[in-house]
């Protein structure tokens, strides 16, 4: 996208179809699983935190593969103007995607939920460059009208990184509940539901 690199993106959409059948193998495996062992405490939280891990994943695939349309979309010979890339600080948000999937990665590996909670801090400045891109990108397609498509494709791509963001930390609130059987889903939630009288 940055680059406008369009035999990347290329490469990248044909990528996005590997993912898939990945994703089809796994379910298939963590089916397996259940219905040739009944697994049971631990082990049965491996295997229910490895399939929804394994959806995750390949919703990763499918915003990938979504930015990559939108590079090859863009006009020919007209890269992204620099001063737009710095104030919506992409680059700083696509730094902290990276650092949550290797995150997750290390998490998985060493079996660390600690490793696993510090994704969640991270998705939290993802989201402030998000919520500030919006106000960021009007402002910019107000200044340069002649640039409002690129204007408006920037503001898809950040969307989609900001939800790459969000599939991170489900994989870690997976991870936890694999390795420390607690359930972070939806905790964030809780205070703000209104309370029955």
């Amino acid at each position: 996208m940055l680059s406008g690199d369009r035999e990347m993106a290329y490469r990248v959409i044909k990528r996005e179809r590997r993912v898939n059948t990945y994703e089809l193998k796994i379910d298939s495996d963590c089916e397996d699983l259940i219905a040739l062992y009944a697994p049971v405490a631990v082990d049965l939280r491996f295997v229910l935190a490895m399939y929804k891990i394994n959806t995750n994943l390949e919703r990763l695939g499918d915003f990938a593969e979504s930015i990559a349309r939108f590079a090859t979309n863009m006009p020919e010979k007209e890269p992204i103007d620099a001063e737009l890339i710095r104030a919506t600080r992409v680059e700083d948000m696509l730094k902290e995607l990276l650092d949550m999937i290797a995150l997750a990665q290390e998490a998985f590996d060493k079996e660390d939920s600690e490793i696993a909670s510090r994704i969640f801090l991270k998705d939290n400045l993802v989201d402030e460059i998000n919520h500030n891109s919006t106000r960021t990108i009007a402002q910019y397609i107000e200044d340069h009208p002649g640039s409002a498509l690129t204007g408006l494709y920037m503001a898809g791509v950040i969307r989609k990184m900001e939800r790459f963001g969000d599939h991170c930390t489900n994989i870690a609130e997976e991870l936890i509940f694999y390795l420390d059987a607690k359930v972070l889903k939806h905790m964030g939630r809780i205070e703000t539901e209104p309370t029955e009288e």
